[in-house]
C-alpha cells in the first residue's frame, strides 16, 4: 500500500480505537490471533513506513509531477468524473504493482515486509516496507500521461490505502454478492496464505474485478484453512532485519553465483529464482509440514512493559506527524533515524538479547530528545 502518511495519520487515532476493538473481540470469543511480540513487531514495522515517508513523499511526488508535465492534458480537478477515474486508474495501477512486487525478486525483496507476520489481524495493515516507492512509482507513470492531477493521484492513494485497513481482520465471514466486486476480509486472507492453492492470489486493492479479469483470483476454501507468513520465514522481532533480508539473500547468491549474466538477472527474475552454482551449497531454510511460529519472547512482565512503551512510541510519532510537513528534509531523517533506533532496540530486547538497560537508556534518551525537540519552540 502506498502511503501519503500526512493524510493517513489523520486516521491513526481510529485505527487504534478498532485495533483495541477487535483485540478484546478476539479474547471474547478465545481465539489466538493476537501475540503481544508478534504485534509489537509488526507495528514497528508500520512506525519506520510512516516515518520514513515524511521523507520519501517528496520523491514519489516529485517523479509524478515530472511525468505529469508531458500529459497532452490535465484533466480537470473540479469534474466528479476525473476523481471516479483517477480512482480506478489507481487501482488498476495498484494491481499490477502489487502484482509484480510478487513475481520478481527485487521487488517481492521489499513488499515480503507486508507478508512476514505470522498472525492475521488489524495490525498487519501498518506492517508496510520502507523501501517500496523506490520502484513502485513507474506503475503510475501511466496515469500521469493520463493527465490526471497530483492531488486526485495523492486522494486515489489514500482512499485505496484506508480502504485495505479493514480488510485485514479474520473476524468477518464471506460478505456474499460484495465477494464479487470489492476486495474482503475473506479475499484478502486468502492473498496472506502460504498454502500451494493460496499463494499469489487476490492482488486487487479495492476492486477484486482485476483479479477475476487476468486470472488470479481465488476463493477463500473452507476445508482449506489459511497458513499466515511466507515460506522462507525470517523468524526475528527486529524490523530493520525485516526490510533488507531478502535484499541480503539476492546479493549474497549473486557474489556466490559465477555467471556474470546470473548475478544480473537474479534481481529480475521470478520470485523464488536462485543460481544454479548456489542452490544446493547455500540452501535456504523453508517451512515445513510441522512448521512452528516463531515465538521467541521475554516474560510477561517485560511484555506489558514494552506494550506501554510502545504507545509512549506512538505518541511521538503522532506529535512528530503533526510537524513533519514544515520540517526540513534533514530534520525529517533524523526523526526517521531515531524512529529506526527505537523500534529496533525494542525487537532486539523482545529476543531476549543482553544489554537491555544499557539499551534502554540509550533508546529513552533518543525518544525523549526527539519529543522535546519537536515541543520546544511552542513553550
Amino acid at each position: 500500500m502506498d502511503q501519503a502518511p500526512d493524510l493517513f495519520a489523520m486516521g491513526i487515532p481510529i485505527f487504534m480505537l478498532l485495533f483495541v476493538i477487535e483485540i478484546i473481540a478476539t479474547l471474547l470469543r478465545k481465539k489466538d490471533w493476537y501475540r503481544i511480540t508478534d504485534t509489537i513487531n509488526t507495528l514497528s514495522t508500520g512506525v519506520l513506513n510512516i516515518s520514513s515517508n515524511t521523507v520519501s513523499k517528496f520523491a514519489t511526488i516529485a517523479i509524478y509531477s515530472f511525468f505529469l508535465q508531458f500529459a497532452p492534458t490535465e484533466l480537470p480537478s473540479e469534474s466528479i468524473w476525473t476523481w471516479v477515474l483517477g480512482f480506478i486508474a489507481y487501482d488498476f495501477c495498484y494491481y499490477w504493482n502489487h502484482r509484480l512486487g510478487h513475481e520478481r525478486n527485487i521487488l517481492w525483496a521489499a513488499h515480503s515486509v507486508h507478508h512476514q507476520s505470522e498472525d492475521y489481524n488489524l495490525a498487519t495493515s501498518f506492517r508496510q516496507t520502507s523501501f517500496s516507492w523506490v520502484f513502485s512509482w513507474m506503475f503510475y507513470v501511466p496515469m500521469a500521461l493520463a493527465g490526471i492531477p497530483l492531488y486526485v493521484f495523492i486522494f486515489a492513494g489514500t482512499l485505496d490505502l484506508l480502504y485495505q485497513f479493514w480488510i485485514h481482520t479474520r473476524h468477518i465471514p464471506k460478505l456474499g454478492w460484495l465477494e464479487k466486486f470489492l476486495v474482503t476480509p475473506s479475499s484478502h486472507r486468502v492473498h496472506h496464505g502460504c498454502n500451494a492453492c493460496y499463494m499469489d492470489r487476490n492482488y486487487g486493492g479495492v476492486f477484486i474485478i482485476w483479479d477475476r479479469l487476468f486470472g488470479t483470483y481465488q476463493e477463500e476454501l473452507e476445508k482449506e484453512p489459511v497458513e499466515y507468513g511466507i515460506s522462507t520465514p525470517i523468524r526475528s522481532w527486529n524490523p530493520l532485519w525485516a526490510n533488507v533480508v531478502f535484499y541480503q539473500q539476492l546479493a549474497l547468491d549473486a557474489w556466490r553465483c559465477n555467471s556474470w549474466k546470473d548475478k544480473l538477472l537474479i534481481w529480475i527474475k521470478p520470485t523464488g529464482w536462485r543460481p544454479s552454482d548456489v542452490v544446493d551449497r547455500y540452501p535456504l531454510s523453508k517451512r515445513g509440514d510441522n512448521y512452528q511460529k516463531f515465538d521467541v519472547k521475554p516474560n510477561a512482565r517485560m511484555q506489558w512493559y514494552f506494550v506501554a512503551q510502545f504507545f509512549a512510541l506512538i505518541l511521538v510519532l503522532m506529535l512528530f506527524l503533526s510537524v513533519a510537513d514544515n520540517q526540513s528534509i534533514l530534520f525529517n531523517t533524523l526523526a526517521t533515524s531515531i524512529f529506526a533506533l527505537n523500534v529496533y532496540w525494542i525487537g532486539v530486547s523482545l529476543e531476549n538479547k543482553p544489554g537491555f538497560f544499557r539499551r534502554e537508556v540509550i533508546r529513552l534518551s533518543s525518544l525523549f530528545g526527539l519529543a522535546f525537540s519537536i515541543l520546544a519552540p511552542f513553550s
